[in-house]
């Protein structure tokens, strides 16, 4: 399942960035972005990470019911509004991915994304593209602030030629794109070693 490969790579990614930052918050959206988001949040408690996960605009499919409920299972906790990100080490951005559309940022996320931005001590980590960020053009106001690290599933999306990589580390994940696709679509495949899902760039 692309999704559950796709969450894989967002948590080895943290795992690898910020491997002692165990008081994650993900903030979950209400499209497949969010649904990674969920992935991962199960794997980083699996790996003794604190995970807490903000999902306000949850989904009521069977596949995002399913992921709630591993996640409660293991006891990872729906926090239900946010007083404060200073208590957290670490925001992982799973908000909006790259079919969202610019422009102005609805209730409840404009109020999440303002609040963010409000703690720029607090290290990031967007999924494909930072929220509310133009994927062709890069940032818009009202969007989240520059992250500390991105994860592009399958490959990088034009919006990550506007960061900062003096900055932002960029990871590519998602490995699930064959030998033969890859070259009909003219999609680099990256050089995993081993058994990884994710290739820091």
């Amino acid at each position: 399942m692309k999704m559950e490969l796709a969450g894989l790579s967002v948590a080895e990614a943290t795992f690898k960035s910020f491997p002692l930052l165990k008081d994650v918050l993900i903030i979950a959206g209400p499209g497949n972005n969010g649904g990674d988001g969920l992935v991962a949040a199960r794997h980083l408690k699996l790996w003794g990470y604190n995970p807490k996960v903000y999902y306000p605009k949850s989904s009521q499919k069977d596949l995002f019911k399913g992921l709630q409920t591993q996640l409660k299972n293991l006891d990872v906790e729906f926090v239900q509004d946010i007083n404060g990100f200073e208590k957290f080490q670490l925001i992982i951005d799973a908000i909006f991915g790259f079919s969202f559309k610019s422009g102005e940022i609805r209730e409840p996320f404009k109020s999440i994304i303002e609040g963010i931005n409000n703690v720029p001590s607090i290290p990031i980590l967007s999924v494909d593209i930072p929220s509310g960020w133009d994927v062709e053009k890069g940032f818009v106001k009202g969007g989240i602030r520059e992250p500390d690290v991105l994860i592009s599933l399958t490959a990088p999306k034009p919006v990550a030629n506007h960061l900062d990589l003096g900055k932002t580390q960029h990871f590519v994940g998602g490995r699930f794109i064959g030998k033969e696709f890859a070259e009909r679509y003219g999609i680099e495949i990256y050089n995993y070693k081993g058994y990884d899902q994710t290739v820091k760039l």
